[in-house]
């Protein structure tokens, strides 16, 4: 495999759009780019790999100070792009993929900067093409956030970040900006705002629901299911013929309120933190 790298998101998107669309593990992927290609990030640096006929078989990218995303790759190739891509960026803090792929990214790194890499996310992908209802709907409606929640809403996306232990915290307020700009972000509302859910545009006809997140003293009630059930039944009816979402697989709670409405796990991604010598 040969790999290329480029700053270029439209040269990106046209060489690699494509592969990203046809495989729902590469969702992140796609939806970051796109992102791209409408100004949301300042910077990005973008990798793909070609095979003998010059088709891609591979894709990438990072926006600072985002750990990298990579679709997959296999150890006898991963050391490669590794080494191609340090060469760009150096200050690469992690990588982000199915688990074969980040555990070969990882040791590629560490490899070749004798650092030490460290796992510090294991989730669960999960897809649903029909929604069910829960088993104990709870009480209020979904609904798209208002601007003037906008303060509730960083705190809640802050709150999810360090509860989740993701990246984010920081990026808070343009998360919620774009999303709220968007009509991105919904709540469920019980006489007032009890949980906070997002949604991606579609990729390949795939939306991404997430993140999730219900203060303390909201949960048990039913509110992040019914939440989550009622914006996959909204974009499976509008733009999507598929939903997918993240769980973390240390978590039983989510990973059962999510199957009750019909989502199923079908791969799962790791986060891989690299730690300079």
């Amino acid at each position: 495999m040969r790999f290329e790298l480029t700053r270029d998101p439209s040269e990106f998107a046209a060489r690699a759009g494509g592969y990203i669309e046809e495989r729902i593990e590469c969702n992140v992927l796609g939806t970051v780019s796109q992102n791209i290609l409408e100004g949301r990030h300042p910077s990005a640096l973008f990798g793909y790999g070609l095979d003998h006929r010059g088709d891609v078989r591979f894709a990438a990218l990072r926006t600072p100070p985002w750990f990298l995303l990579a679709s997959e790759l296999d150890e006898q190739h991963a050391r490669d792009f590794v080494e191609l891509w340090l060469e760009a960026d150096p200050e690469v803090p992690g990588v982000n993929g199915v688990p074969r792929t980040a555990q070969a990214i990882a040791a590629g790194w560490a490899a070749r900067t004798g650092g030490s890499t460290e796992c510090r996310m294991r989730d669960a992908m999960h897809s649903l093409e029909e929604v069910r209802d829960p088993p104990r709907p709870a009480h209020g409606q979904l609904r798209v956030a208002h601007h003037d929640e906008r303060a509730l809403l960083i705190g809640w996306m802050r709150a999810f970040a360090h509860e989740a232990g993701v990246t984010g915290a920081d990026q808070a307020e343009a998360l919620v900006d774009a999303a709220l700009r968007r009509d991105r972000l919904f709540v469920w509302n019980a006489e007032q705002p009890v949980s906070m859910v997002g949604c991606s545009p579609p990729i390949g006809a795939v939306v991404r629901i997430g993140p999730v997140y219900t203060p303390p003293e909201f949960r048990r009630h039913g509110y992040g299911g019914s939440a989550v059930a009622a914006i996959s039944r909204r974009a499976l009816a509008g733009e999507a013929t598929k939903c997918m979402l993240f769980t973390d697989l240390a978590n039983p709670t989510s990973n059962k309120i999510y199957a009750e409405v019909g989502y199923r796990p079908f791969a799962n991604w790791e986060e891989h933190a690299f730690k300079p010598a």
